[in-house]
């Protein structure tokens, strides 16, 4: 995969709410994984980067502009980045800093300069309930996937993360250049056994618990813990036991793929591992409509939007649940929680829920985008308070 992204997680979001210096440049549009769709992607980005710089020539000088437009310029008429599309693309650049997201879902095409990042739909994307990765293990091979219900892609592993035993142990590894057999198993990422030499085999099983264990170090702290996404192991049967032994990682699930992924195609892949995750995600959603309900019940919840609003300005709501794809338009007064419904096609309106989402957010309670057929209720969100 190409080098020219950043991996979107928490830590990047609050990184972009936390550098205001103007102008703040935000584009996002919707792409396409494949020819011939993906034809009309950088085209459509071509006019989106008009828009940044027509608004940018209404109140910086030309030479400004132009250097501010440069790191968006250098991806136009990059094949190789638009030949690697997932299904969204947000590009955010100000003076000294440039991110480039992409996204399992699309997006709404924008093209705004601002005091500011316009950051929603990166925020949306990370409270979506669904996402997960998965940990490909052999001894040959580290990869890393994201994904959802209907997508898996593989990601680079993050600097840190061992990519092979060989890697990981370097000169510490013990010397493979023996006649070996495998045991144990076989197929890629086997263990090795070395007739006659009982030592020698004890050093390969111990080569492999320290590999596990740096991975499984590595990975939880570069990947599970910035994410906060469930985990599956996909591995041999062999190597299930000893990795889920040695590792630390709250995030790993109880239930994994026992095959190495590299003998599945992606799409393959990404059916085997939803069949695994479904029923935690299923579980989940019925624990938080349960929640709800229980606290609505004792006063301690409501749907009510001018209630929520109210509540999350004092930092009363601890979870809230967004239903996906919904859009109030209107004013969400932040100091006072007022509300004021609006228009949907009115241009200096925003989204009532992403406003209340971010509100609740900044006050520490958590942020949940949930399908709309497993939302307790229909006014598109479900508050449940702190006290």
């Amino acid at each position: 995969m190409t080098q020219k992204t950043t991996s979107l997680t928490i830590e990047s979001l609050a990184e972009l709410a936390s550098l205001h210096q103007p102008p703040c440049l935000s584009l996002y549009q919707p792409t396409h994984r494949r020819h011939p769709e993906n034809q009309q992607d950088p085209i459509r980005f071509h006019n989106l980067m008009k828009e940044l710089e027509a608004s940018l020539r209404q109140k910086y000088p030309a030479v400004e502009a132009q250097l501010l437009l440069e790191p968006f310029q250098a991806l136009a008429h990059d094949d190789d980045f638009w030949n690697h599309a997932l299904d969204g693309l947000a590009m955010l650049g100000g003076p000294g800093l440039f991110r480039v997201f992409r996204l399992q879902r699309p997006v709404a095409e924008l093209a705004v300069v601002a005091d500011s990042f316009h950051t929603k739909p990166l925020r949306r994307f990370l409270q979506s309930v669904g996402r997960y990765q998965v940990l490909g293990l052999s001894l040959q091979e580290i990869q890393l996937f994201e994904g959802n219900r209907d997508a898996l892609d593989e990601i680079d592993p993050a600097p840190g993360v061992p990519r092979s035993i060989s890697e990981a142990l370097g000169d510490e590894l013990t010397d493979p250049h023996r006649t070996v057999a495998s045991y144990g198993g076989v197929g890629a990422g086997s263990m090795p056994m070395h007739h006659g030499q009982g030592g020698k085999k004890d050093e390969v099983d111990n080569d492999a618990e320290r590999f596990f264990r740096t991975v499984d170090r590595a990975v939880l702290k570069h990947h599970s813990r910035p994410s906060g996404l469930p985990l599956i192991l996909a591995a041999l049967p062999e190597h299930h036991h000893l990795f889920r032994q040695v590792s630390h990682n709250p995030f790993l699930m109880a239930e994994g793929l026992a095959i190495n992924p590299n003998a599945l195609p992606i799409d393959e892949l990404r059916e085997r591992v939803w069949q695994v995750v479904e029923p935690q995600y299923q579980a989940r959603l019925a624990t938080l409509a349960d929640e709800f309900a229980v606290a609505k019940s004792k006063g301690l919840g409501t749907d009510d939007l001018a209630e929520a609003a109210q509540a999350a300005v004092t930092g009363r709501v601890a979870t809230l649940l967004i239903e996906a794809d919904r859009q109030i338009a209107g004013r969400l007064d932040s100091s006072t929680g007022q509300v004021e419904v609006a228009d949907l096609g009115h241009p200096q309106v925003d989204d009532l829920l992403d406003d209340l989402g971010e509100l609740v957010g900044k006050m520490g309670g958590q942020v949940l985008i949930v399908p709309a057929e497993q939302m307790p209720g229909r006014t598109g969100l479900a508050a449940t308070y702190r006290y």
